[in-house]
């Protein structure tokens, strides 16, 4: 059984892109054996903030600490990937996770 699922809300404007997340993206992909969830986040968090793709990183980067990644290895990874995706890219998504973590903090 899936862990993650696309927004309901969405079924309403796109109902088929929401099936075909919930069932290959999430019911297929993610489950599939060959990597750990855990695995998959830090995989998942680290190209979305490579690509600057800002808007799924919040929600990727709270499943990644559900997953059992901490926020000093999201942290590490994020500096790791300063190099090679830019120096921007990984201060949106130090910055996302900076909100997160002192979100649960609380």
């Amino acid at each position: 059984m899936a862990t993650q699922s696309a927004p309901p809300e969405l079924a309403g404007i796109a109902p088929k892109l929401v099936e075909i997340s919930n069932d290959v993206l999430f019911g297929d992909v993610w489950e599939r054996p060959g990597l750990s969830p855990r695995d998959r986040s830090l995989i998942t968090v680290s190209v979305l903030a490579a690509l600057y793709r800002s808007e799924q990183l919040p929600y990727h980067l709270g499943k990644a600490l559900e997953h059992g990644l901490s926020v000093e290895e999201l942290s590490e990874a994020i500096t790791h990937l300063a190099f090679y995706a830019g120096w921007p890219n990984a201060m949106t998504a130090i910055n996302q996770l900076k909100k997160i973590a002192d979100k649960r903090a609380v």
